[in-house]
């Protein structure tokens, strides 16, 4: 599924599918505390009914179902899907994945008790999202937005792995991050009000190879690069690896949540 938005990259298509392979090796990184600060906040539990919007290959829900809840996830992307299913049934885990985008699902009113959006929710229409998780979401229900990013600043590895995605992919906007709380649209808080946030530092562990092929399956690589230019920057990538990055380190990032509650009224 190609997808263009000016809000992203400056417009540049990028596809999920073309690095799903990849997504689904290397993307599982998230560190315990991360699902822990979900778990502790009463979210995402037995007896509740979770929908994970841009599952992707459904690395949240995945990793959750063990605390006893009943999820759904959806996404744009058939082949990120694809390894969703593929990676539960070899978990063994039962989680209902469909791909459709956000602005296509269809869910009876008051379906879900939490709405989750991991790594994903500026992709969104927001606008004419945000009133239909109003409704899919029961009168109590939250909206989880998630996310974690690595700190090119304060981190030399991955601010030289950035420098090398940005000699191929000039657009690219997901560079340069900074430690911040989640910015929430103002569409979300028309119907939702923020009740919760926190922004954590965590150091989540690599090899040159896992950071390759996690850098890989950023979409400044491979969800958007012709195959000409991935290969160039395998080669620069693989090259400074070896010169500055040890076989095994760590990569500091920051991870950041924002819980929404439903209004009653709108």
């Amino acid at each position: 599924m190609i997808i263009s938005d000016q809000r992203i990259d400056n417009g540049k298509a990028f596809d999920w599918g073309k690095t799903s392979t990849e997504y689904a090796k290397y993307r599982d990184i998230y560190p315990e505390i991360f699902y822990r600060k979900i778990v502790e906040r009463g979210l995402c539990v037995k007896g509740q009914n979770v929908l994970d919007l841009g599952t992707g290959t459904g690395v949240l829900p995945r990793h959750m179902v063990r605390y006893g809840a009943k999820w759904t996830g959806t996404d744009i992307s058939p082949e990120q899907i694809a390894w969703a299913v593929k990676l539960s049934e070899a978990q063994g885990a039962e989680i209902d994945f469909q791909a459709v985008s956000a602005e296509q699902m269809r869910f009876p009113n008051e379906t879900f008790d939490v709405v989750t959006a991991c790594q994903c929710f500026w992709y969104f229409d927001h606008e004419k999202i945000v009133p239909m998780l109003w409704d899919v979401l029961k009168p109590d229900g939250k909206l989880l937005i998630l996310y974690m990013a690595w700190l090119p600043f304060e981190d030399a590895i991955a601010g030289a792995s950035e420098k090398i995605v940005l000699k191929y992919s000039p657009q690219w906007s997901g560079a340069g991050e900074t430690r911040k709380p989640i910015g929430i649209p103002d569409a979300v808080l028309r119907y939702f009000d923020l009740v919760d946030h926190e922004e954590y530092e965590v150091k989540v562990p690599f090899t040159r190879e896992s950071w390759h092929g996690r850098m890989k399956a950023c979409r400044g690589v491979g969800a958007s690069l012709s195959a000409e230019e991935l290969t160039n920057w395998e080669k620069n990538h693989w090259k400074m690896l070896e010169e500055k990055a040890p076989e095994s380190f760590e990569i500091l990032h920051y991870a950041a949540l924002a819980v929404l509650q439903k209004k009653k009224e709108v």
